[in-house]
């Protein structure tokens, strides 16, 4: 990782990369249009290095980078979505009504912009010509290579303002930096990317593209990359000097493109500027084209008037109100405490935050069921009542505390402790809290230059606490609410559940102990006896069914185990002529003159079965063919088992249809061969039986189940 000087770091950590206000509003226009896709968002966030800054930053975050880096734009868009990414526009937007307001060092972005814009897509371009493998990448790092300007510009004002003005290119202002400040923003942009923990040739590209010829030379592909296109994009005349030095690091691959490179890469850049309403850059005498940002400061209002302090409230609850609006569209506490994280990052640059919510049993602050955040802050419950430290002094007091207020605090260890888990020399602590209740705490990590840049915005940040409690309060009561709606339709229905159950019970005990009357008449050498105690069997398990209506569902004990073989006997000679023979079907089946022994409920296996012949049925026609047959001694993966395989030979299974097998839950839709092919699914998960199906559209269908397979001598019983 690169190392920069201590103050450096200090000055840099909170500061700002603006974007074009154009740029903002144009981002603003698509999240807020529903027919955006991803891919036209992300055509937008690589036009601009603060917005792909941003965003590159935030998707690389700890909170939501889950293993490998992401470079793509459009998946680190997907893993924001799209209520994140609109809450960064707004915050970005609201930061620039900051600055705007209390005059601080602003630049003329469009130069900037161009030139940044220009250089991405020289890179891209030349990484194509070259058959370099990640011409995104390369366009990346030529969007983001001056980058280092902008962070110095909104760290250091004044004096990087004076930098600018004297400096009259790039190289000169190269120079400069280093002298004065023993770095150059080639390393901060460089230090700013290695925080995202992304490849160091990424970095690299950053870093060395103000290096001699010589120097690159040496270098890997992507930062020869992005030193030929800063070359090529002052616009100067391609000399032969140029053209064999690109041959010589690209191995005579950019032959004699460049010229055609630049020219579209131009035109490119200028396209998109006349999009957006940006001016366009104009050559210098000495044909090329600006590249770094100028400044121009706004007057800073009359301080200490009654007049600015009431058009400052104003401003601050106008303008924060966007920011409540999309809080309130989140639908989680980690939605909204992530989208607060970088709210706080983007309007006061605050990059260290923790919380601690008030506990809703015992009222004490605690970061228990917060993630992403230093585990000291998951360990503590404090008590609002023990006056032990700066967080329960801004609950109780209402009011942002700081490590380096004016007023002495208490000395507080847990303090000392939040700080060193943060790594900052002191706390700032914002209370979250409503009309009646305290919500919470935001504990900032800051130095004292961060602490004394934040004074004029402490309303601001008091009031962004209120906003972050409303926000976590009113998704508190929607739940409570969406769980008592949930609780009483629940009840209604295991009301009226049990009444159709009652109701249903009635005419099926009637048809039992008219079939017990039937068969007492019927002669000992009826063959009728084995279809009337089938049939019994059945009414007893539609009985069941209504009978669980209004019960919980849960897990069967282990029964005896069930011979497959005797079932598959039972369900042929009750449902083989109804389902297959009386409609033309020719049914086949077959099955070792053993006991087949599996562990699975019979219920369950009666459902499977039933399920799947009753759709074959639906499905041939008169004169087709469907077979069943039982196997045993089925080894798979190790284990034991018995296999049920059913097969036909007709219009085969869609492909929609086809997936409902996999499904482990019913299906809740409308579709009647769906559902009993996703109740096969999901029974069939339950019973750990193994399913997989071969079909093709005319040729027909075949279906295997394979059954967990126990040894004989472990049978109990059977039904």
């Amino acid at each position: 990782m690169h190392r920069l000087p201590a103050q450096i770091i200090e000055a840099i950590e909170a500061a700002r990369v603006p974007s074009p206000p154009q740029m903002l509003l144009r981002l603003l226009q698509m999240v807020d249009d529903d027919r955006t896709t991803m891919a036209q968002l992300a055509a937008v966030v690589e036009q601009d290095p603060g917005l792909c800054t941003r965003v590159l930053m935030v998707a690389n975050s700890p909170a939501l980078r889950r293993g490998n880096q992401l470079l793509s734009l459009e998946n680190c868009l997907v893993a924001l979505g799209t209520r994140l990414i609109r809450s960064i526009a707004t915050c970005l937007s609201v930061q620039s009504m900051f600055e705007r307001r209390n005059g601080v060092a602003q630049a003329d972005l469009a130069n900037f912009w161009s030139h940044s814009l220009l250089v991405a897509e020289l890179a891209r371009g030349i990484a194509t010509a070259s058959a370099h493998p990640r011409p995104d990448e390369a366009y990346l790092a030529g969007l983001l290579h001056d980058i280092g300007q902008l962070i110095l510009l909104g760290a250091m004002g004044g004096p990087y303002t004076q930098l600018l003005s004297n400096s009259e290119d790039e190289d000169a202002l190269y120079f400069a930096e280093k002298e004065s400040l023993s770095v150059h923003h080639g390393e901060i942009g460089t230090w700013l990317v290695d925080q995202w923990q992304l490849e160091s040739t990424f970095g690299d590209g950053i870093l060395f593209h103000h290096a001699t010829p010589e120097e690159i030379l040496t270098a890997d592909s992507l930062p020869q990359i992005v030193w030929l296109a800063h070359v090529l994009s002052r616009g100067t005349e391609i000399t032969s000097e140029i053209t064999e030095l690109a041959n010589s690091m690209l191995g005579n691959k950019a032959e004699q493109g460049l010229t055609s490179i630049r020219d579209q890469a131009i035109q490119r850049m200028i396209s998109i500027a006349s999009a957006l309403g940006i001016p366009t850059p104009e050559r210098d005498a000495g044909g090329s084209y600006p590249s770094m940002p100028r400044p121009k400061l706004t007057p800073r209002p009359p301080e200490n008037c009654p007049e600015e302090a009431l058009e400052a409230m104003v401003n601050s609850m106008a303008a924060l109100q966007p920011l409540q609006q999309d809080l309130f569209s989140l639908e989680s506490n980690a939605e909204i405490l992530l989208s607060l994280r970088e709210s706080a990052r983007i309007l006061f640059d605050i990059n260290r935050l923790a919380f601690l919510l008030c506990d809703s049993k015992d009222g004490k602050l605690t970061g228990r069921e917060v993630g992403g955040q230093p585990p000291i802050f998951r360990q503590v419950s404090i008590s609002l009542e023990a006056q032990r430290s700066l967080a329960v002094s801004a609950a109780v007091s209402r009011q942002v505390r700081s490590t380096f207020d004016n007023i002495e605090h208490p000395s507080s260890l847990i303090d000392a402790q939040f700080a060193r888990a943060l790594s900052s020399p002191g706390l700032l602590c914002v209370p979250m809290v409503t009309r009646e209740n305290v919500v919470g705490v935001m504990v900032c990590g800051l130095s004292s230059m961060h602490h004394a840049r934040l004074a004029k915005r402490l309303p601001w940040l008091l009031n962004f606490g209120r906003i972050a409690a409303i926000s976590l309060e009113a998704l508190t009561e929607a739940q409570a609410f969406r769980n008592q709606a949930e609780t009483a339709a629940s009840e209604q229905f295991t009301r009226q559940a049990r009444r159709v159950a009652h109701e249903a019970g009635n005419p099926l005990s009637i048809i039992k102990s008219y079939l017990k009357i039937l068969d007492r008449k019927l002669p000992e050498e009826a063959g009728v006896r084995q279809e009337l105690g089938v049939l019994t069997e059945e009414i007893d398990r539609v009985a069941d069914i209504v009978r669980r209506m209004s019960d919980i569902p849960k897990a069967h004990p282990a029964g005896p185990a069930l011979d497959i073989g005797e079932l598959l006997q039972e369900l042929l000679v009750f449902y083989g002529d109804t389902l297959f023979r009386s409609k033309g079907i020719a049914l086949k089946a077959s099955a070792p003159k053993t006991i087949l022994p599996v562990t699975c409920d019979r219920n369950s296996a009666k459902q499977i079965f039933l399920n799947l012949w009753k759709n074959a049925s639906e499905a041939l026609e008169q004169g087709k063919q469907f077979s069943i047959c039982l196997s045993d001694n089925v080894v798979h993966g190790g284990n034991r088992y018995i296999e049920a395989r059913m097969e036909d030979n007709g219009p085969g299974i869609p492909e929609a249809a086809l997936h409902r097998l996999q499904q482990t839950e019913p299906a809740t839709d409308n579709a009647p061969r769906g559902m009993g092919l996703s109740i096969v699914g999901a029974l069939a998960a339950k019973e750990k039986i193994l399913v997989t199906c071969r079909t093709k559209a005319g040729q027909g269908t075949s279906i295997s189940l394979l059954f967990p397979c126990i040894i004989p001598s472990s049978i109990q019983g059977k039904k």
